[in-house]
């Protein structure tokens, strides 16, 4: 293992993180919050000389295996949450060591779970640290870094396989900085374009700018306590649909577009799918909402707002999705674990691997039937070869027992099944509420102990991460084999 080599990249990290801060300090400047701003400017300015001391000698040895790639995932995650949660703390926004972790955590893993009751009472340069988050968090944090710094070495491909969400990550263009620099600039002018249209719908900058962030990020933290409700508008609530719907889409299908491929761009299957998904799901939801709002449109607009949301796993809400017919929720629950598409901001398990995991097993019923057939598995043009098919089946298994482990042990808060298997589900595909009262559209996790929101910060970023980056950090044999 590279040790050296995974101490400079953390290194790297705590001091861009360090940068960061300076951002929120002068928001906190602008706003008249003087002791804030001096507050977050001090962890600023440690973290910044730390990094800049620690990386001004480069490593003799730059190859990273993908055991250290992986490892440097996992530990940078943990880095940067520990250092994010500081501002929170410090400035007594949240003074719980636990809540603070969990609030940042659920910022940089875009899940969007809170256990803050009134939000509007923060300082304005914390509350935009807290959506900040979500926004750096998205196209992830070691992408980030790469975008903007030269981290060394011929494998940084490994650090960004471990880290973008999806069954397979491929490069752009050649280079993997390049990569990440195509990304960020796709990333940072849909963003803009957002705050744009929200501002249009007569949302402040500041408003706007918070909400793009966590739609970008598919977090789903707001400004509000109230989140998009709190506006009341069908135009607000349509910009926000459709940005959401953009920031779920495989951003490669983006840079194709850029390249004007557009062929190749719109004969994605799992763009086709999750488009599909979508639009039945909304059509279901929208029949089944009716009675509750007696108007087709108006239940259209909830249903379509709330299906997006949550299949993106961005999370924001305009309605109490507890008081709908029970099979609406489920579609819900459904649509929390499919999730949004590789290779973008949302969580889940993806599109991409729904649908492999759905002809994989047609195909194993189809060699029951006729044991000599030969079924070939494709997926966007590609026959799916069986180390993939037997990766995808691990994570599956993996995915299923951490749910029912950790369900297991959040039951000891002896609340009702709901409340206990929708904070796991929501939580692990990086959604943000769950369904009941504590934990729903209208609640938060402030109930929850210390003991199940540690158990929930780990699901969080076993589920950003897709399990494996975490998983191995606890697993002594990675330290002695060579991969």
């Amino acid at each position: 293992m590279n040790y050296e080599m995974m101490i400079y990249v953390i290194m790297s990290i705590a001091k861009i993180e360090g940068l960061l801060l300076f951002v929120p300090s002068l928001v906190s400047l602008v706003y008249g919050e003087y002791k804030t701003s001096m507050q977050i400017a001090i962890i600023a300015i440690v973290f910044t000389i730390i990094g800049f001391i620690t990386t001004i000698k480069k490593p003799r040895k730059s190859d990273l295996f993908t055991k250290d790639g992986i490892l440097i995932v996992g530990m940078a995650w943990i880095c940067f949450s520990i250092i994010g949660s500081l501002p929170f703390i410090i400035t007594g926004s949240i003074p719980s060591v636990i809540d603070a972790l969990f609030e940042t955590v659920s910022g940089f893993t875009t899940t969007g779970s809170s256990i803050l009751t009134n939000i509007e009472d923060l300082p304005q340069g914390v509350v935009f640290w807290r959506s900040f988050t979500h926004w750096i968090g998205g196209m992830g944090v070691l992408v980030f870094v790469m975008a903007i710094t030269p981290l060394v070495g011929s494998s940084t491909m490994n650090i960004m396989q471990a880290e973008v969400p999806g069954p397979s990550v491929d490069k752009l263009v050649p280079k993997t900085k390049q990569t990440a620099k195509i990304l960020y600039t796709i990333y940072i002018v849909m963003t803009l374009l957002e705050v744009v249209f929200l501002m249009f719908g007569n949302m402040s900058f500041f408003d706007s700018l918070m909400h793009a962030f966590s739609t970008a990020g598919t977090g789903g933290f707001s400004n509000k306590s109230n989140s998009v409700k709190y506006f009341d508008s069908a135009y607000i609530d349509g910009v926000i649909t459709v940005f959401t719907i953009f920031f779920g889409i495989n951003f490669n299908i983006f840079y194709l577009l850029l390249l004007r491929k557009f062929s190749r761009a719109f004969k994605s299957e799992e763009l086709r799918w999750y488009l599909i998904i979508i639009i039945i799901a909304t059509t279901m939801i929208t029949i089944n909402t009716y009675s509750v709002y007696g108007s087709v449109l108006k239940a259209f607009r909830y249903a379509s707002f709330q299906v997006v949301t949550v299949i993106s796993t961005t999370g924001f809400m305009t309605a109490d999705f507890n008081l709908w017919p029970s099979f609406s929720q489920a579609i819900l629950i459904l649509l929390m674990i499919i999730g949004a598409c590789a290779g973008s901001t949302g969580g889940g398990l993806k599109v991409s691997r729904v649908l492999i995991i759905f002809r994989y097993m047609k195909s194993e019923i189809k060699k029951i039937i006729h044991p000599r057939s030969v079924n070939n598995i494709s997926f966007e043009g590609k026959v799916i070869d069986d180390s993939t098919l037997r990766s995808i089946s691990a994570y599956l298994i993996l995915y299923s027992f951490i749910i029912l482990f950790s369900f297991l042990l959040i039951s000891i808060n002896n609340f009702d099944f709901q409340t206990n298997m929708s904070s796991v589900i929501t939580c692990i595909n990086n959604v943000g509420p769950g369904l009941g009262k504590i934990c729903g559209p209208v609640g938060n996790f402030s109930s929850f102990s210390d003991f199940s929101k540690i158990i929930l910060i780990f699901d969080m970023l076993i589920g950003r991460l897709e399990i494996f980056p975490i998983i191995l950090l606890f697993s002594p044999r990675i330290l002695k084999r060579r991969f």
